[in-house]
């Protein structure tokens, strides 16, 4: 029993012995794969700095590209150190591995790759205003994995790629400029074309307002108690811009209708009172 146990042991060693040149030479290797790795990276940054690319997907570019030299320099450093491995042996083991992995991590590599296209798109920026599945916000950081999406309340919401990705999403603020709409409601007995004027005016009058893309006026509808407008005009993309030119264009149509004369109505109510008349009589009747 001691003896097998030696001479297994001495098996091992000679083994071992006899493999340190092949181990020294995978060491070399992986001290040049490191080595190799650094420029690599250093030459895809150079090329990549000419570019307009974000720089999140820079990060993954050179990611990759590291990830690449290394699984190259562990091949060879593992062929040198396993002589009867050969690439197809590790390339058909990488492959099962890569779709056990898959399987396992699904959702994670959907979000991944969501990420790298919407990185690519580069049609959402850093700063732009979105709303997409109810969430509206400021995107604040683009990840491989998630969105931040700071709401105009403040609160932070964390939006898998695979979610922006998967649904359309509306950018807001693609553009500096965007229209804005608000409805005004003048009484019947208005001249609507006068109406139509003064309001076009008070519109015109605010510095906010592109007067160059346009204001529109139209007559929309009859409506219970008014003549209703639909009053549009483009000014700045973001929600507080829209917000602080329809509180201007607001005040100012009032105002502008109210030195015309022209009321702005409120709806009526009519109340019909009827005489009770007692049983047995007739309208007009007295006891």
């Amino acid at each position: 029993m001691i003896n097998t146990l030696m001479d297994q042991l001495n098996a091992m060693a000679n083994e071992f012995v006899r493999t340190l040149p092949s181990i020294a030479i995978a060491v070399f290797i992986l001290i040049v794969t490191a080595i190799v790795a650094g420029f690599a990276v250093k030459i895809a940054d150079g090329m990549i700095g000419k570019t307009s690319l974000r720089p999140s997907l820079r990060q993954l570019i050179e990611t990759l590209v590291k990830l690449a030299v290394w699984i190259l320099g562990l091949l060879i450093a593992a062929i040198i150190v396993f002589p009867g491995l050969t690439v197809g042996t590790l390339v058909a083991g990488l492959g099962i591995g890569a779709v056990a992995i898959g399987f396992a991590f699904q959702d994670i590599f959907e979000n991944f790759l969501a990420g790298v296209l919407i990185m690519i798109r580069e049609k959402m920026r850093i700063g732009d205003v979105i709303e997409c599945e109810g969430i509206i916000g400021k995107v604040e950081h683009i990840t491989l994995r998630e969105t931040h999406v700071r709401s105009l309340s403040g609160e932070l919401t964390v939006v898998p790629n695979s979610i922006l990705f998967k649904n359309p999403v509306e950018i807001l603020t693609d553009k500096d400029m965007r229209r804005h709409d608000v409805v005004v409601g003048v009484s019947y007995d208005t001249d609507l074309d006068a109406a139509a004027e003064v309001i076009r005016k008070a519109v015109t009058a605010i510095d906010e307002v592109d007067e160059e893309k346009g204001i529109d006026v139209f007559a929309q509808e009859f409506n219970s108690s008014s003549v209703d407008f639909l009053v549009r005009w483009w000014s700045g993309s973001t929600p507080r811009n829209g917000w602080e030119s329809k509180d201007k264009v607001v005040r100012a149509i009032k105002r502008g209708l109210d030195d015309a004369g022209i009321e702005i109505p409120f709806p009526y109510i009519t109340h019909t009172f009827k005489e009770r008349v007692p049983m047995g009589e007739r309208p007009g009747e007295s006891a």
